[in-house]
């Protein structure tokens, strides 16, 4: 869920035809992102349909994208004349310490790649797959920045593709496919986002088809104050997950279920004064009741239960602060409580960070977290398992460059 800034260092291939001809360019941009891992998962759980037999353990491993996620990518702009711009963005998503791509092997492009065309009086509209206007109302509100491997609040989003009580209640994802959005110009501190995106459908991390989605979000800053308010509703799809592991650890066979219609409401504030900027978003996500009888069976074992098992409506709380200590150095701290309404599910967090810049270029890192589920909460961090009702301990230490 990482966005790259507008002034990442780039190689710019500009030129001309002619006088009178608009002007282009295109920049080559990108991250690679390396860190060492430290997990202690706690104590494993035994399994039963739905709930995952995930053994405890200590671990020590190297992952890619902990502070950026690695990528590159190609922008471009041409200037059309009037004040019109045609631009594009497409930018790839990859793991630097094993070199494959990141999340999805069947995308060259995962995190960006859209088209459209700007005005500096009349906004921007495009086209392709792009940022959620509710990933923009929160990012300025979340210290590790929507990180999308070590951000507590991406934790908090993706539990709930593997946790029972929420696997049918869709979560925001951060980025849509077959989408259309618009953005405002800034008028007066403030900003619009509007999108409307067409059914989608992705192989990977699961197998999904999301129905259409409309996503409005309005942001405002000015005098060191940020504030925004995003409302998304994503219309029912489907999904295809096993729903749990056996004793052995072996995965149950998949089952293909439906997905609700879930509405998303989300607010942010964010105050800065000196070098402390004080963060803080909420995000309650209501989902349409199910019709009654629909019943969930899992190849090889049968029924499991209602599908109203796998839907409840669930919050995310963060609350945190982001110090600029020295020019060089960052701190972070972030709290997150991720709270699943009508059954004993929740899970509270911490973790802290801390940046050094070694030059405009490259950065190093550390970070560390704690996690408590409790009752059949199983959040972790995204990419690693966690046992219903179990505790996590994360130490991390890594390196960015920039390019």
């Amino acid at each position: 869920m990482r966005f790259i800034s507008k002034g990442v260092l780039g190689a710019t291939l500009a030129f001309a035809a002619g006088g009178a001809a608009a002007q282009s360019s295109v920049t080559l941009y990108g991250v690679v992102d390396v860190f060492g891992q430290y997990l202690n998962s706690g104590a494993g759980t035994k399994s039963g349909p739905g709930s995952a037999y995930v053994p405890g353990n200590h671990s020590f491993s190297e992952r890619s994208g902990g502070s950026a996620g690695s990528q590159f990518g190609l922008k471009g702009v041409e200037d059309l004349g009037g004040g019109l711009k045609a631009a594009f963005t497409v930018e790839n998503g990859f793991n630097a310490n094993n070199g494959t791509f990141f999340a999805d092997s069947t995308a060259l492009f995962y995190r960006q790649a859209w088209v459209g065309l700007k005005h500096d009086d009349y906004g921007q509209l495009t086209f392709g797959r792009q940022y959620q206007p509710s990933f923009w109302a929160v990012y300025p509100t979340d210290p590790f920045r929507g990180n999308e491997v070590l951000s507590p609040i991406a934790a908090a989003d993706l539990a709930g593709v593997r946790d029972r009580a929420t696997l049918a209640t869709q979560y925001v994802s951060g980025r849509q496919s077959n989408s259309v959005m618009y953005q405002s110009p800034e008028m007066w501190g403030m900003k619009l986002y509007a999108m409307y995106a067409f059914q989608a459908t992705t192989s990977q991390p699961i197998a999904m088809t999301t129905g259409n989605m409309f996503d409005i979000a309005l942001t405002y800053q000015g005098a060191g104050l940020y504030a925004a308010l995003a409302y998304q509703f994503q219309h029912g799809g489907r999904e295809t997950v096993s729903l749990g592991q056996t004793a052995a650890g072996l995965p149950l066979p998949a089952s293909t279920f439906n997905l609700v219609s879930t509405a998303h409401y989300t607010g942010a504030l964010g105050y800065r004064f000196g070098i402390v900027n004080l963060q803080f978003n909420y995000a309650y996500n209501q989902v349409k009741t199910p019709s009654s009888g629909q019943i969930v069976t899992v190849p090889g074992v049968g029924p499991v239960g209602a599908l109203s098992s796998l839907v409840h409506p669930y919050s995310i709380m963060e609350l945190g602060t982001t110090i600029q200590a020295t020019s060089a150095d960052v701190i972070e701290v972030a709290g997150i409580y991720r709270n699943v309404r009508g059954v004993h599910d929740n899970t509270l967090g911490i973790q802290v960070g801390a940046d050094h810049s070694l030059s405009k270029r490259t950065s190093v890192y550390m970070r560390a977290g704690y996690m408590k589920n409790n009752g059949i909460a199983n959040m972790s961090w995204p990419g690693v398992s966690a046992a219903d009702g179990s505790k996590q301990i994360l130490g991390v230490a890594g390196m960015t460059h920039r390019f």
